[in-house]
């Protein structure tokens, strides 16, 4: 059929972005160029395997987000840690991380990130570089075909002997076990049992790296063969011989290529296992790129212990960046114990102070540790570059130097996260803050031209503009008489405090304990509603009569967001949230209907019924797993994984494809440390109208 005839012709003229001829002399005296569509642009006439079959180099360059991220995350360190790291003298044999990857704790590592990665990890237990290549080539089509995962992971665990489908095969496949995962191995041997020379075998490389190649491979195979009688390989060993072949086919690594992205994955992994804020940092810096979104990359970050900062108009830049993790502001500190008030206690950007399950609120903190009598707020000493001060006397001062006020830092979201906000105005904002504070949103507004009104209301619904100075002298005054309220640049007859969206600036002189007490309860906070309000007055100017007159922002009559207000609106205007997960503020509900944690799990026999629920971070259906899809749900405490059936997904596509938390309720698989739940049913679960985001399908 004439259909037949023109399927491996070319279907149209495409052209390899980062595909280079080299040659002496001009390149059009050597092959035919034409002009490209992109304007300035030329390409080579011929096929790239035209170019090589002419002995002309050609040399292919492939671009990779993480070798950027690796860039700005040496450029972090080396600023914020005061370390110089050498990608190429890292240490080869690092237990730490070689620890996270056997458990598989590689979210946002190169290549190895992925949950088909992350369910082998744990199985081939990597102890040296050599087990990175392998991890990153075993997890393709052609091995996973070619049915070379399980007995390259068994033999491994020593629970299947090593043999070879024949013996003169043994020194090309020792290395592997006797299972072939690298096109090397596939080419060596075909030259070994079939007696390809050099150029058939060459041919064969052409034919698994071509997509279209079924009609070559049938060639080839049937050379195979015969090669195979020859030589008197048995029939048995001939078709586990074909399959290993043809099955590279459908995509294989060579072992080059597989040790050339180890070698970034163990990078990748070094850096945040060791440096962690600078590593996410440059990874959100980076985005889009990887496997997951960044709501769940900041959420894994938080997760191993990184303070995340929400968006702040005074102090975020454009990119996000690392801020030194310091109790101590200005001269001074609330008076700690072993366990650090900076630790226990989390200041959201609505402007008061929200804790977690089973934290101490500051207030009860400061009384316990602040003799009665005695309220002053003392500095705390810093112990090395990743620890907190452990003690401090009650009624010391002690004057630092801000050189010596180090620490683990902390990271800034940047402005870039800011949806609907362009980047000239986000540019322009972390200019102008830096150049000198704001000292109101009219202020904001006058000095950022660019900044449109819905990235005001933006930035004001998301908590950004909260920390913009506020003095408590004129919030009390306020109560008094709401008219009467001018924030003004921060600053009253008395000590000014400035509402900061992770820290409160204390002043330079000891405050009335109620004064504290007053902030942390929101009494001189501005919260979100109040930063609307006073965005729509400020982005309707007066007037050039009226503009240089400085307008005062003033508490609005309206209440506080609720929590689930702010986490609908941190999603809608950042897509991710740097306060508690939505999951963590139904848990007690989740606990009445028996679903457990992620966290849970590991501790739960294999083969029990199980109920989880989570957010839906990953959708996946892959074309070798005959129908079954797979589910990746967060909740606040990590990631747990599903598995439904075909039947199962049938009966619910619409739901399994479209909400955003599902519960899901099924058999607990624990096989060498890989967990899953094999579902028996879903539902949809409702807690929050939150929009989140997830990797689907791709």
């Amino acid at each position: 059929m004439l259909s037949e005839l023109i399927q491996v012709l070319p279907r149209h003229l495409g052209q390899h972005s980062g595909g280079m001829v080299i040659c002496q002399g001009q390149l059009d005296s050597d092959v035919p160029l034409e002009p490209a569509s992109m304007p300035g642009r030329v390409v080579v006439q011929w096929d790239k395997e035209d170019c090589a079959d002419l002995g002309i180099i050609k040399v292919d360059l492939l671009g990779l987000g993480m070798m950027a991220v690796l860039k700005d995350s040496l450029n972090l360190i080396s600023n914020h840690y005061g370390e110089e790291v050498d990608l190429a003298h890292l240490p080869a044999d690092d237990s730490e991380v070689y620890s996270t990857l056997q458990k598989a704790d590689t979210l946002g590592m190169f290549q190895i990130e992925s949950r088909a990665q992350m369910s082998c990890l744990p199985r081939l237990q990597p102890k040296k570089f050599y087990d990175i290549v392998v991890q990153v080539a075993i997890i393709r089509p052609g091995p996973i075909v070619g049915q070379m995962v399980n007995p390259y992971l068994e033999r491994r665990q020593g629970r299947q002997a090593v043999t070879y489908a024949h013996a003169s095969l043994e020194p090309v496949l020792k290395r592997t076990l006797g299972v072939p995962l690298f096109q090397e191995q596939l080419l060596r041997m075909a030259m070994v049992v079939a007696g390809f020379t050099g150029g058939e075998a060459e041919e064969l490389r052409r034919a698994m790296g071509f997509k279209r190649s079924e009609k070559k491979m049938q060639e080839i195979e049937a050379k195979l063969r015969a090669g195979m009688e020859r030589n008197g390989i048995s029939q048995e060993a001939q078709e586990q011989i074909v399959l290993s072949i043809t099955s590279f086919a459908l995509y294989g690594f060579p072992e080059s290529h597989a040790a050339s992205f180890a070698l970034i994955a163990y990078a990748s992994a070094y850096l945040k296992q060791h440096y962690l804020a600078a590593f996410t940092a440059a990874l959100l810096n980076n985005q889009p790129m990887g496997f997951y979104s960044p709501a769940t990359i900041v959420k894994d970050a938080q997760r191993h212990g990184l303070k995340v900062l929400p968006v702040d108009v005074m102090k975020s830049e454009w990119e996000c960046t690392l801020e030194a993790v310091n109790p101590v502001v200005g001269r001074w500190s609330l008076v700690v114990g072993q366990n650090t008030i900076v630790e226990n206690a989390e200041v959201s950007s609505e402007g008061a102070t929200y804790y977690s399950p089973g934290r101490k609120p500051w207030v009860q903190a400061v009384h316990a540790l602040v003799p009665k009598g005695r309220h002053s707020l003392h500095h705390q000493p810093r112990e090395g570059r990743n620890s907190l001060a452990q003690h401090v006397s009650a009624g010391k001062a002690c004057h630092e130097p801000e050189s010596h006020r180090d620490g683990t830092p902390a990271l800034r979201l940047g402005l870039r996260y800011v949806r609907g906000l362009h980047e000239d105005a986000g540019k322009t904002i972390a200019r102008e803050q830096n150049r000198a504070p704001f000292t109101s949103i009219q202020d904001l507004v006058r000095r950022v031209p660019e900044l449109r009104k819905n990235g005001l209301n933006t930035l004001a619904e998301i908590g950004a503009l909260n920390s913009i100075p506020i003095s408590p002298q004129r919030c009390r005054d306020t109560k008094k008489d709401p008219a009467s309220f001018d924030r003004g640049i921060g600053r009253s007859s008395n000590h000014p405090i400035t509402r900061s969206s992770d820290h409160p600036i204390f002043p330079a002189s000891e405050p009335a304990l109620s004064d504290v007490e007053g902030r942390l309860r929101g009494e001189y906070a501005f919260h979100r509603r109040d930063a609307l309000w006073n965005a729509g007055a400020a982005a309707n100017p007066s007037g050039p009569l009226l503009d240089t007159i400085p307008e005062p922002d003033h508490k609005s009559p309206l209440k506080m967001m609720s929590n689930e207000e702010r986490l609908v609106a941190d999603f809608r205007g950042t897509g991710m949230t740097v306060g508690p997960h939505p999951m963590a503020y139904h848990r007690a509900r989740m606990e009445k209907l028996g679903v457990r944690r992620a966290i849970d799990l590991r501790q739960i026999s294999s083969g029990r019924r199980v109920c989880i629920a989570g957010c839906v971070i990953a959708r996946q259906r892959p074309g070798t797993a005959k129908g079954f899809v797979f589910l990746s749900l967060e909740d606040e405490t990590g990631v747990s994984n599903a598995i439904i059936n075909p039947d199962l997904f049938q009966q619910n596509r619409l739901l399994l494809a479209s909400e955003q938390f599902l519960m899901v309720e099924g058999i607990l698989q624990n096989q060498d440390g890989v967990i899953s739940v094999k579902a028996v049913t879903v539902s949809a679960l409702h807690i929050t109208q939150a929009q989140t985001s997830s990797h689907d399908f791709h």
